[in-house]
């Protein structure tokens, strides 16, 4: 049995001549697009994307009919006369597009504007969405080789493009300065540091009631400044998170970072250390043939939902290493109680993986540092702050809840937020 196929012409003149004639003979199909265009002023490279710069220029013509009435060569009528035709440019969201555009003159009063081009060239998100494209790995000066048909289409200056950048990062670094938390009822926070160039950047990430995560700020200065991680606790305060109750944090052994939460929290606020960072502090002091034995017995202790027993563990670790190396058993035993705060608080075990490391801020830090990598000289800490907060921002659309966030109830009654369910009227 014979099939009829639908062969399509990858031919870029053949199908943007089909493209004009199908606008030609279906302009009434885009109408109400012309409208969002005009009214909404809608971003329109999702539209250039799928459809081409030929119905673009369709949808001009069909703005200049509703002015002027359908163009008759030969034929003059009504005041508003169509007068040919001439390049133009319309506004992307990374990008300016070649376009012709048809003129329209008034008898008497000249020139008449066509609305649909000149929504077109009044596209309001232009900066910031340059900056996401940037982000993205567009290199300020490699951005000709990286997207020829930017260059190709009508090209943006380098000049161009770094001030957009500028532009557009200023706005979301403003965006998150200004976030509120009065209305998120946050579980957990975590704090950790990052380097840039000569520059250090404290960021923090809460985890909500249901187990999703936000980026809650940032703040130039290492984990080892106390004044910068007060400024950015003092910062979440200001903007409606409340200190009159208790957050589980997580963070690595920096002293500034809890002298931090107790200056602005309280001191009863409980505190998971980091337990990648110690272990990883615990085998910089031993030689690599002791690497194998000392992870076991570290992550075995860990597993272990007695508080008592795993500190027990640990402790026997430290004795035994003493003798010979003593700067690993003098690490180990360094702020050991606290590597243990979640089996304290009587947690899920399966809410360790997310709750025992700084690994749900450390993960999306690796996307912030990939977004910033083309950057190869930091001018100053402004533009790290206007970077790394861009960066952060278009990596948080891509977070996922944690892992074990079905049992956050349990984690929400410990610190406080609710009543435990009611269990006694089961019947077995």
């Amino acid at each position: 049995m014979k099939k009829t196929y639908h062969i399509v012409n990858r031919d870029e003149k053949t199908a943007t001549a089909s493209i004009e004639q199908f606008a030609k003979s279906n302009g009434q199909l885009l109408l109400p697009l012309l409208e969002l265009i005009t009214q909404a002023r809608v971003a329109v490279d999702e539209v250039i994307s799928s459809i081409g710069r030929k119905t673009i220029e369709t949808i001009l013509t069909l703005s200049a009919e509703h002015v002027a009435g359908v163009q008759t060569p030969g034929k003059i009528s009504g005041d508003i006369r169509w007068h040919g035709s001439q390049n133009g440019r319309v506004a992307l969201a990374d990008r300016q597009l070649k376009v012709k555009r048809p003129r329209l003159r008034h008898k008497q009063e000249g020139e008449v504007k066509v609305p649909a081009y000149e929504a077109l060239q009044e596209n309001g998100a232009t900066a910031q969405r340059m900056m996401g494209a940037l982000l993205r790995g567009v290199s300020t000066r490699q951005y000709e080789e990286v997207l020829p048909e930017m260059a190709e289409t009508a090209g943006v200056s380098r000049s161009s493009i770094s001030r957009q950048a500028i532009e557009g990062s200023a706005e979301q670094l403003r965006q998150l300065r200004e976030r509120r938390w009065d209305k998120t009822d946050l579980l957990v926070i975590y704090i950790d540091g990052q380097r840039f160039g000569d520059h250090h950047v404290i960021s923090g990430v809460g985890i909500d009631r249901g187990g999703s995560k936000h980026i809650l700020g940032i703040e130039m200065g290492a984990t080892e400044n106390a004044a910068a991680v007060k400024n950015l606790l003092t910062g979440l305060r200001d903007r409606g998170l409340r200190t009159d109750q208790q957050y589980l944090f997580v963070i690595d052994g920096a002293k500034a970072l809890r002298a931090g939460i107790e200056a602005v929290f309280g001191s009863d606020q409980p505190v998971q250390r980091c337990r990648n960072h110690k272990m990883r502090n615990v085998l910089d002091e031993l030689p690599r043939e002791q690497h194998v034995q000392v992870v076991n017995v570290m992550r075995a202790a860990w597993k272990l939902t007695d508080f008592e027993e795993g500190v027990k563990r640990l402790e026997g670790l430290a004795r035994f290493l003493e003798h010979d190396y003593e700067s690993a058993a003098r690490s180990l035993r360094e702020g050991m109680a606290e590597m243990f705060t979640i089996q304290k608080l009587k947690l899920p075990p399966t809410l360790y993986t997310c709750l025992g490391t700084t690994n749900v801020i450390e993960s999306p830090q690796s996307g912030v540092q990939k977004r910033t990598n083309n950057v190869t000289r930091w001018r100053d800490g402004a533009m790290v702050e206007r970077w790394v907060a861009s960066a952060w921002l278009l990596t948080e659309k891509h977070f996922r809840k944690v892992i074990g966030h079905k049992n956050f109830w349990a984690l929400a009654v410990i610190l406080g937020r609710e009543k435990a369910p009611d269990v006694s009227e089961k019947v077995a």
